[in-house]
């Protein structure tokens, strides 16, 4: 993920003299102890000189003797902080300024930004211990921090990386804070969120009415803790914005949350205290149990044990759980309190973005939550909890915001400033500068006002503390996107990149790869070259340009966005399509569940083609044959039918389905047959876990068997897989699988999600290739 570091050894000349050396160290060094592990590291080597931050990274002038700068330059790598990422280092002679000693000096804004921010960390072992000590002055404190650990890139307003830069400018430091600060030798030196009792924030608990319970901090937790175990549904101000927090294993507390969320079925994230917690009701493979301890403390998804120790309202029809450990000292404080687990769910309502001020919290949150766990110290970007799972040998985002934005992404050779403005659903933005592409963090759906701001504020941000100053702005084709209006009013070049293209580009930008490539983009939906709606497509790739080489034949739409919303819609055109007029007399459970009037209403509409436009998805095939098979007529949020026919399948099946490949310009992948076969195990009694599996099963057949098509075609042997769907394990696994078996050289996401939260990065690889190429 980060270039390796290249010291400039030649800069060093044979000499027995005192020399003098200037070092720019660029990085994420800043907000983690890297100018005192300098001034340590330099009375080690006896150096005289100054360190300071600067805009572009970490700034030192050193004199000595030769020998001992070139050990301390090594050592600059090889023993950095922890939470250090050195991405170059640039060593050049200087002239002898005679230092009397080695010291840290204030901070200079002089020149071109090219410092990285860190991401928020979560608490440190050494906080946790004080934490715990009766002894210790922080005992109990919610804010303990050190430079190890703590916020970063949720309080910071501009760069370089100091406390009046960040939301903690309005806490003056007491006079041991103050010491603390002041001193190398502390592991708070300059840590700029530093606190304690007596200088910083605190915690107050309200009920939903604003009317304060308690401000006494170890009162707080007690209350809040007391409320929990009540069956209280609290809000809690986190790093990165609010959470809805109820009692995982009160299937009451649960079930009210989400009747007061409108959150019907989509699971709700936990967190418990430690990995040996969360084993008594999930399994924790070794590779899992470090995602879970990692610094980041992402969501990860874990298989559920079959112990009903969790409410089962809390993931229902779902085989897995999305938990997390504490990752801020408040958590850690209310799980000393002996929980099993905590929904942790994001503090929003109704598509809306998560709050992070107090007073919104409020407005938005007081028909949900009973009470209010709220601080004073203020949230300056908006960053929800990461999600993962460990599958088939790496990690694999769902969602990449907090612990890992904005750590940038390193490209193969050096780009224009450009921004990147994602798409629709799940949002992030992309700006480049040089080799690296900074990934917003997750943005939500731009569906509405609220949203479409927070997507204008984290753009103005990046471009503040990044300094980037885009010469391009690249878009989705599709015409009434959000962020496709807000890049045309913009006073720049706008490139407008196709969907599915920008899948396959985010895919090989993020390893490092060059096309052609065969790419399998496959997801619900993206605007097609063609106006529609597409999503089951076989490209064959380049940055710049693409071919649609396969896809999955068209069906209708039956009223639009109203046929994602209602799957049985979808399923209506499907079978009409396999079986024409004849499908009305087949005996299926979805005749019964929606009603033969319905049905002949949707079959209408798509005869008189009124309102049904064509789409290619794949995920709209998902929902279709859910819905056939009884499983989901109507989803509450996205991806649910496609979800909830992933979790019944079997393991593993001997057959799959027929399907026919149509070689026209463009190859058909005929699903007719596939359908037709669903039919015939449903009127033999198969089950519908069987039957799933088949599905999958023939979803990996017949697209697999598409990439060999254009290989003997083409003479291109690497696949890219990119697209929602690849969330799904049994495609991603399988898939990768049977090409790997037909010796195809396979491309998959590690570092940003398959899903639409990565399609900024390859709108802007493609965008750079297109300006190129023209200037060119």
């Amino acid at each position: 993920m980060l270039k390796p570091s290249n010291l400039l050894t030649s800069a060093f000349t044979s000499s027995q003299n005192p020399v003098a050396r200037k070092i720019l160290i660029k990085g994420i060094v800043q907000g983690v102890g890297f100018r005192p592990f300098v001034y340590l590291l330099a009375h080690k080597y006896e150096l005289k000189g100054t360190v300071s931050n600067t805009a572009a990274g970490v700034l030192i002038y050193t004199e000595g003797a030769l020998q001992s700068i070139q050990d301390f330059c090594t050592d600059l790598e090889k023993e950095s902080p922890p939470l250090a990422h050195i991405t170059d280092i640039t060593v050049s002679s200087e002239s002898i300024r005679n230092y009397p000693d080695f010291t840290i000096i204030q901070s200079q804004d002089n020149g071109r930004r090219t410092t990285l921010i860190s991401p928020d960390v979560a608490v440190c072992d050494d906080c946790r211990a004080e934490l715990v000590d009766p002894h210790n002055r922080r005992y109990q404190y919610p804010f303990i921090n050190c430079t190890n650990c703590g916020p970063r890139y949720t309080i910071i307003k501009d760069v370089p990386y100091d406390r009046p830069s960040t939301c903690m400018h309005k806490f003056a430091l007491c006079r041991l804070c103050q010491a603390e600060y002041d001193n190398p030798h502390n592991r708070r030196f300059h840590a700029q969120p530093n606190a304690c009792p007596a200088c910083g924030p605190h915690v107050s608990l309200y009920d939903n009415q604003k009317s304060l319970i308690t401000d006494v901090n170890a009162n707080t937790i007690e209350e809040t803790v007391r409320l929990l175990k009540q069956g209280a549904i609290i809000v809690i101000k986190g790093l990165g914005g609010f959470h809805l927090v109820a009692d995982a294993t009160d299937n009451n507390a649960i079930l009210r949350l989400r009747r007061r969320k409108q959150r019907d079925a989509k699971p709700l994230a936990m967190m418990a205290g430690t990995v040996d917690q969360i084993r008594r009701f999930a399994h924790v493979n070794p590779d899992e149990e470090i995602l879970l301890n990692s610094y980041q403390r992402p969501i990860v998804l874990l298989t559920k044990k079959q112990n009903h120790l969790i409410a089962s309202a809390v993931a229902p029809h779902n085989r897995y759980l999305g938990v997390m450990l504490p990752y801020t000292p408040l958590h850690y404080l209310l799980f000393n309190y002996n929980f099993e687990a905590l929904v942790m769910t994001s503090g929003n309502s109704g598509g809306m973005p998560i709050c992070i001020a107090n007073g919104d919290a409020f407005k938005m949150l007081s028909d949900i939550a009973d009470y209010f766990l709220i601080h004073n110290r203020d949230i300056c970007l908006r960053c929800d909890d990461s999600v993962v799972k460990y599958t088939h040998g790496a990690v694999r985002f769902l969602r990449r915001a907090r612990g890992y934005a904005p750590m940038p992404i390193f490209l193969r050779h050096d780009t224009l400033p450009i921004l990147a403005c994602g798409g629709e659903l799940k949002n992030t933005v992309c700006l480049t500068k040089g080799d690296q592409a900074f990934l917003s963090q997750h943005i939500g759906d731009l569906k509405n006002h609220e949203t479409y701001i927070g997507f204008q504020q984290t753009i103005r941000h990046l471009q503040k503390i990044l300094d980037i100053k885009p010469e391009i702005v690249a878009c989705d084709l599709h015409p009434d996107y959000l962020s496709t209006r807000y890049a045309r009013e913009l006073n720049t070049t706008v490139i407008a990149v196709q969907h599915h293209h920008a899948h396959i580009i985010s895919c090989l930008a993020e390893n490092r790869a060059q096309g052609p490539v065969i790419g399998l983009a496959l997801d619900g939906t993206g605007y097609g070259s063609d106006g529609a709606a597409w999503g089951g497509e076989v490209l064959l790739a380049d940055m710049d340009q693409f071919q649609r080489m396969a896809s999955l034949a068209y069906t209708a739409l039956p009223g639009n966005n109203a046929a994602v919303k209602a799957p049985w819609r979808l399923a209506v055109s499907y079978l009409y399509a396999s079986f024409g007029e004849d499908f009305q007399n087949l005996n299926l459970p979805l005749f019964e569940q929606v009603g033969d009037q319905k049905i002949r209403f949707i079959a209408d509409m798509i005869n008189k083609k009124i309102n049904s436009p064509l789409t290619s998805s794949l995920g709209r095939l998902f929902d279709g044959v859910a819905a056939i098979i009884g499983l989901c007529n109507h989803i509450s949020f996205e991806g649910q039918a496609a979800m909830n026919l992933e979790m019944i399948a079997a393991d593993s099946v001997e057959t799959s389905y027929n399907y026919e490949l149509d070689y026209q310009e463009v190859c058909l992948i005929l699903w007719q047959p596939l359908i037709r076969g669903i039919v015939q195990d449903m009127h033999n009694g198969v089950s519908v876990a069987i039957i799933s599996a088949r599905f999958h099963a023939t979803v990996i057949k017949m697209f697999c068997e598409a990439c060999e098509v254009i290989r003997k075609k083409s003479g291109v042997n690497q696949v890219a897989l990119s697209g929602g769907v690849f969330q799904n394990t049994f495609i991603l696994t399988g898939m990768m699988r049977l090409l790997q078996k037909k010796d195809f050289q396979v491309y998959t996401h590690k570092i940003t999600p398959c899903n639409d939260g990565g399609l900024s990065l390859g709108q802007a690889l493609i965008a750079d290739a297109i300006a190129k190429s023209s200037r060119h």
